[in-house]
């Protein structure tokens, strides 16, 4: 038997017609499913302020803001792959009957201790292969950090912005984010060790 028959892989058609009805958001990997694990409070208001500060900025203008609902479709040269980044900026946006987007300008993952090694790997080198990306923005919770990936003529260039004076610059979207911000009433704190029981 092989792989692919153990793994039962799902298609396309069947994981986004899941979606519609699932109450748990999954991401999909070549035919592979995954359940979303669930955030801490301090990702929900870095994420929110986010998407929040975005939208002040870029309301009544082309390019626009999407919050954690709406997922990304990555079809080459990978297998194809939906992942829900934390925030993105879709510029050149699919029909609103569709159910993802295509063309991501700006995509967002704000890192837990969970989820690091995938949005600092799998999923950056994933979001690097879409032709429209002009940046990919990692978030720090526990201190005020963010790291960009963004397109230049050589490549993408990493970029990081510390400290709560720190600005992002956006000037693909006409657009800036100062982390003061993306941190306001955000209380710094290392994360709790995920294996603890007690912390569940």
């Amino acid at each position: 038997m092989s792989t692919a028959e153990r793994l039962n892989l799902v298609s396309v058609e069947e994981y986004l017609d899941g979606e519609l009805a699932s109450p748990v958001k999954h991401e999909y990997v070549a035919g592979v499913v995954y359940a979303m694990a669930g955030a801490r409070n301090a990702h929900t208001i870095i994420a929110t302020r986010i998407t929040g500060a975005l939208y002040a900025r870029l309301r009544g203008r082309p390019c626009q803001p999407y919050n954690s609902d709406a997922k990304i479709r990555i079809r080459f040269p990978t297998p194809v792959r939906f992942y829900y980044p934390d925030a993105s900026v879709i510029c050149r946006p699919n029909p609103q009957a569709d159910s993802f987007q295509d063309e991501p300008a700006v995509v967002v993952e704000v890192l837990s201790r969970r989820s690091r090694r995938i949005d600092e790997g799998e999923k950056k080198d994933a979001y690097l292969t879409i032709p429209s990306l002009r940046v990919y923005i990692l978030v720090e919770q526990e201190t005020a950090a963010v790291v960009a990936f963004r397109r230049t003529a050589d490549g993408f260039v990493r970029e990081v912005h510390r400290g709560m004076d720190a600005v992002l610059p956006l000037g693909e979207i006409g657009a800036d984010l100062p982390l003061a911000e993306i941190y306001e009433g955000v209380e710094f704190a290392p994360e709790p060790d995920e294996e603890d029981p007690a912390n569940f």
